[in-house]
């Protein structure tokens, strides 16, 4: 019988030393988790913003003030058509065509706004 009892006693001694029969070990919190959930999704939206939304922030800038400062003699590209600023209303441009027709476009259809050509070449003539 003693030598079950120092079986036992020896075997509870060796659980106890190895952590399996120990108090309960720290678990994390669910206020980690949640700490740890908040920080992941700070940095998915500060890769968002400056990834994709300040960029484009930035080009939509430069595309209004250069809509902005559109003045008459100015190619621009509306929509795929290529003319000439005829004249610049409040919210419509009248563009000159190729052919000599013209077409009158929102301000907010222009994508690409290129210099007068005939002003570059008097600077150069300069």
């Amino acid at each position: 019988m003693k030598k079950w009892t120092a079986t036992l006693v020896s075997l509870q001694v060796l659980l106890f030393s190895s952590g399996l029969y120990a108090q309960e070990a720290e678990r994390p919190s669910a206020r980690d988790g949640m700490w740890q959930t908040v920080v992941m999704i700070g940095i998915a939206l500060l890769f968002f913003y400056f990834i994709l939304w300040r960029p484009e922030q930035k080009r939509r800038q430069a595309l209004e003030s250069q809509r902005e400062g559109l003045k008459k003699g100015d190619r621009v590209t509306a929509m795929g058509i290529i003319g000439t600023v005829s004249r610049v209303q409040e919210k419509t441009v009248i563009l000159k065509m190729f052919d000599g027709s013209k077409i009158e476009v929102l301000l907010g259809a222009i994508t690409d706004v290129a210099p007068d050509v005939g002003s570059e070449a008097e600077e150069k003539r300069e």
